[in-house]
């Protein structure tokens, strides 16, 4: 069951997230160190083991969301929980007149979403990433929406 995540959830995220990505301290220090606009979570039987968030980045004068991280138990994964989480997560940035989201993430998983290198559309990373650094483009999309991305230190 997919539902936005509740405070008293935080434990079993950070949990989750150091499950899915082995003690990456990078993504530890983003579910601990941010406040996402949008958190979202899956349950089964009870049990969080899928999280999504969306954090404002800056660019400027604009704030795009980041997608990440995207965590999936290791005993849930390639059952489309991450699938279902992003695509739900992309819906609600849709819904609320978001221009784009970004991501920084796998290249060969995130384009089924309709993500794409980010930066031919001038959507400049804070560092180079090479394919992994992404963006998909919503309804509300301008093309005058652009620039140099900076992440919050929870990144570094």
């Amino acid at each position: 069951m997919l539902r936005s995540a509740r405070p008293d959830d935080h434990a079993a995220i950070v949990a989750l997230t150091d499950a899915a990505f082995e003690g990456l301290e990078e993504a530890l220090r983003v579910v601990r160190e941010l406040e996402p606009e949008i958190s979202l979570v899956y349950e089964d039987d009870g049990a969080i083991v899928g999280h999504v968030m969306l954090t404002r980045m800056e660019m400027g004068e604009h704030h795009p969301y980041q997608l990440s991280p995207l965590s999936v138990a290791p005993t849930h994964q390639n059952r489309g929980i991450g699938s279902e989480l992003t695509r739900e997560a992309l819906r609600l940035a849709d819904e609320g007149g978001e221009p784009l989201v970004l991501v920084l993430g796998h290249p060969t998983y995130y384009p089924r979403f309709g993500f794409e290198p980010a930066s031919p559309l001038g959507l400049k990373p804070p560092r180079e990433f090479g394919a992994a650094w992404m963006a998909v483009k919503l309804t509300a999309y301008d093309p005058s929406v652009r620039g140099r991305v900076v992440f919050p230190p929870a990144f570094d």
